[in-house]
């Protein structure tokens, strides 16, 4: 899985390279439920990654490599200065109902396969994400708009995400979670962080994330980490 489009750069999908006979996500990113000033939509989300990456490179990609998905990612951290927040709608129901038709509408113009849920700052009473995430992405499975849903905690998120896939887990595909937030540089740290989060969610859906020239382990280090999470019975699973 590649986040993409989030910086603004005029990336394109061709730029990065896929295997074939490898399930390869590209998560566009991000879809937000704000106004271009940063106001709440109140669950109706339109698309802010680069516009390089278009309805037809979509499906152009996905016509010239059929192990390839496209997904979009919900909110990530900002938008331009403005910090995102999950906040608890007045009306459950109606977010959820303006969240499923605005993700049907972006997804079948854009060729989706998925979304990514990645909020990432939440109230401290927060007792309505896990209810209309995960009725979210059953709606949207059961409606066949997506096929494939995955989540994306870190360190500080991890009490609202391991209540969503407690109580939803069986609609959810992957864990990506954010181990380079961790601020772990060796092979051995990784792995005892992988160990904790395999605890909190299913260790056969937990995927280990990789910053490029950015936070935690880089390099030779990571692909050592991988190797010993096999060592110790995990599957690298993507």
């Amino acid at each position: 899985m590649e986040y993409i489009g989030a910086t603004g750069v005029p990336v394109k999908l061709e730029a990065v390279p896929v295997e074939e006979g490898i399930d390869f996500h590209f998560i566009l990113s991000f879809a937000i439920e704000a106004d271009p000033s940063g106001n709440t939509q109140n669950g109706k989300f339109s698309p802010y990654w680069a516009d390089t990456l278009t309805p037809e490179s979509v499906a152009a990609m996905k016509k010239s490599h059929p192990n390839v998905k496209a997904l979009t990612s919900l909110s990530g951290w900002s938008l331009g200065d403005k910090v995102l927040r999950w906040y608890t709608p007045d009306d459950t129901q109606q977010w959820i109902s303006n969240a499923f038709s605005s993700l049907s509408s972006m997804a079948q113009q854009y060729h989706l396969d998925g979304i990514d849920i990645d909020y990432e700052n939440f109230p401290r009473h927060n007792s309505s994400f896990a209810y209309c995430i995960g009725e979210l992405i059953t709606l949207l499975k059961n409606q066949s708009v997506i096929s494939v849903a995955t989540i994306a905690p870190y360190h500080k998120t991890t009490a609202p995400y391991i209540e969503l896939f407690e109580n939803y887990g069986d609609v959810i595909d992957f864990v990506n979670y954010q181990f380079y937030t961790d601020k772990v540089r060796k092979p051995k740290s990784y792995v005892e962080a992988f160990k904790i989060r395999a605890g909190q969610f299913d260790k056969e859906k937990l995927l280990p994330s990789y910053e490029v020239n950015g936070r935690g382990i880089q390099g030779d280090a990571f692909f050592d980490a991988l190797s010993l999470l096999e060592e110790n019975g995990f599957g690298v699973n993507g």
